[in-house]
């Protein structure tokens, strides 16, 4: 191969790279420019699970305020809103030690989520069978075992928020 035909070869892979960042960085950051505030109803609960809603709304709402890109409002003052349900929510056992005691559970949380524009009337993006598991250890005290999960609730609460306010405000 001459000099020539690998300077061409060079340039065009450093121009392909160089294309292929620019893409990946226009998808970040597309949060309509319009869109200054959100709000954030208490999810709808569709699960017997008492308090799941509370726990994973004030999640949501706190990776927004943290997030900084939209201010939490109240709806009627609200440029958009983040509504969902809690569709799902298992405790399942996971491990066992070598007597057949139960060591371990797995929590999952599964959700609908929805984001619109309420300026615009539309539908920016939904997901439906949004999942997040948490495992967690039995402790030796029933009541210390509730307070695991209880734990592990709020773990996958704090999980939900950041993924949905990831979407919200740079990916759709």
């Amino acid at each position: 191969m001459s000099r020539l035909t690998l300077s061409g070869a060079f340039l065009a892979a450093a121009l392909m790279a160089w294309g292929a960042g620019g893409c990946g960085y226009a998808l970040q950051g597309n949060l309509p420019g319009h869109l200054k505030t959100v709000s954030v109803p208490v999810f709808k609960n569709r699960t017997t699970e008492a308090g799941a809603e509370s726990t994973i709304t004030s999640a949501v709402v706190n990776a927004f305020t943290t997030n900084g890109r939209l201010r939490v409002v109240a709806l009627d003052k609200a440029d958009s809103v983040l509504e969902g349900e809690i569709i799902g929510y298992s405790v399942q056992s996971l491990t066992y030690d070598s007597k057949l005691n139960l060591r371990s559970y797995r929590l999952t949380v599964s959700m609908d989520v929805r984001f619109r524009d309420l300026k615009r009337s539309e539908l920016l993006w939904q997901q439906t069978g949004l999942v997040e598991e948490v495992s967690f250890d039995v402790a030796g005290q029933v009541s210390d075992t509730i307070s695991r999960e209880e734990g592990a609730v709020k773990q996958a609460a704090l999980e939900i928020g950041r993924k949905v306010v990831n979407r919200a405000v740079d990916r759709f």
